[in-house]
């Protein structure tokens, strides 16, 4: 490969769309800018987005979809992506001399970087990012996962590597191809970015949840959990940022717990302004049913909180119960209840936690090292 390796990221969600796989490609390709490569990544088109664009280094093509909401793309709107890219992403891939894919998503992205390789010989990488792999959210996406089986296990087969994002995201995926050989690669963090706020006892404490509104999110259970609370302990806030399905079944579910007073749902909020979000924040409270490697509890960490999470796939790897914040088990409201309540009632616990989860996330989450696992692994793939 020549002394600056060209890579083509395909990612049909990228800033400021999406969730947490288009924040990871957007710092991936930035860091791998900084590591020497040429980076170009292709991903969706959306109303006042520029469709070719140099951000950080690297150029960003955004190619026509059916996009219609910054926070969540329907599958209709995947398959579009995915029609699309196979018409544009040949030229572009031979205009930017591509070397080597990685595509985040098994589906919709992995068809694309498979197609380059049958017709370009492009070898590529399979970014896994959690409701591509089978078994993830279980019943809920059982009949997409069925579907698609033998579309994903064909791109897994064919892919130089396929790299899940934590632990046990990594078994998830052996339990669906044996053979398969699945490495990890964390997410990292902006520490630079993400920063604690001051350090000031607020006269009402601040709750922070940030992330999509879905069942897969848990908020049912954090509002029941918050409703169990006595009143003694009710001298905070819940801060909602984010959007998507259940806002309106979740709003009318804080109503009917008569918390609708203690709780801002902020809606979507860009990327720029969720800095300042965390450090206005006391603690992070994270109910999720199911993660890869949650980008929010990462972030939440590098501004200083305690984290109040489940314990899940990449959560699980992150805090450490008693060490620098709470797990509890998935839809356990009285245990929920009884974190909750000792994160509220305690701020020498939520100071010794959130600097416990800043020192974590510093030794051992950058961007810049997952950035550097990715280019190994992408010069191997050349040779």
């Amino acid at each position: 490969m020549a002394e600056k390796p060209s890579l083509l990221l395909i990612n049909y969600e990228f800033p400021p769309l999406g969730g947490g796989a288009g924040t990871a490609t957007l710092n991936i390709a930035r860091e791998l800018v900084q590591l020497g490569a040429r980076v170009t990544v292709l991903t969706s088109a959306f109303s006042g987005l520029p469709r070719d664009e140099e951000l950080h280094g690297y150029r960003v093509i955004r190619i026509p979809t059916l996009r219609r909401r910054k926070d969540r793309c329907s599958v209709f709107e995947m398959i579009i992506f995915m029609l699309s890219a196979a018409i544009f992403a040949i030229p572009i891939a031979r205009k930017t001399h591509a070397q080597v894919t990685i595509a985040f998503f098994s589906i919709p992205c992995g068809p694309i970087a498979y197609l380059l390789k049958r017709f370009l010989g492009i070898h590529y990488i399979v970014s896994l990012r959690g409701g591509d792999v089978p078994g993830y959210l279980g019943e809920e996406l059982a009949f997409f996962h069925r579907l698609t089986a033998p579309l994903t296990r064909l791109i897994w087969r064919n892919a130089s590597d396929v790299v899940a994002n934590s632990e046990g995201l990594q078994q998830l995926a052996r339990r669906a191809l044996p053979e398969a050989d699945i490495a990890v690669v964390p997410n990292g963090v902006d520490f630079v970015k993400f920063l604690p706020g001051t350090d000031c006892i607020r006269p009402t404490l601040s709750l922070l949840f940030v992330g999509r509104l879905h069942m897969q999110k848990g908020l049912d259970t954090l509002l029941q959990a918050l409703y169990r609370l006595p009143p003694e302990y009710r001298n905070y806030r819940l801060i909602i940022v984010g959007d998507g399905p259940e806002r309106d079944p979740l709003t009318q579910l804080a109503a009917a717990l008569q918390l609708t007073a203690q709780i801002d749902f902020l809606g979507w909020v860009d990327r720029e302004h969720i800095p300042g979000v965390y450090a206005d924040a006391d603690a992070f409270v994270f109910p999720s049913r199911d993660e890869g490697m949650p980008n929010a509890v990462l972030e939440a960490m590098a501004a200083g909180l305690p984290i109040v999470a489940t314990r899940i796939s990449g959560s699980e790897e992150l805090v450490t119960s008693q060490g620098n914040g709470f797990l509890v088990a998935v839809d356990d409201i009285p245990a929920l209840t009884e974190a909750l309540r000792q994160v509220i009632i305690d701020p020498a616990l939520r100071r010794r936690m959130g600097e416990a989860s800043r020192r974590r996330v510093e030794q051992d989450y950058s961007w810049q090292a997952t950035a550097a696992a990715y280019l190994r692994m992408a010069l191997n793939a050349s040779k």
